[in-house]
């Protein structure tokens, strides 16, 4: 029964982590996309943020996935 549990608990662990990715990477795309709108000539600035910030957001995605199995 233990087993069981902590099995599902591991799950929802894997959930909530490769939830939270797409959620944040398109979050991130979304402000940078109104950066950009706002501000034109920032536009690589910008760009360079943005593919850095969606990287880590999903290499924790990926962390998660590896330390919960």
């Amino acid at each position: 029964m233990i087993n069981i549990l902590a099995e599902l608990s591991g799950n929802v662990g894997v959930a909530g982590a490769l939830l939270g990715a797409p959620l944040g990477v398109g979050l991130i795309g979304m402000k940078g996309a109104e950066a950009v709108g706002r501000n034109p000539a920032a536009a690589t600035k910008i760009l360079i943020q943005s593919i850095l910030g969606m990287a880590l957001a999903e290499g924790l995605g990926i962390l998660a996935i590896i330390l919960v199995k």
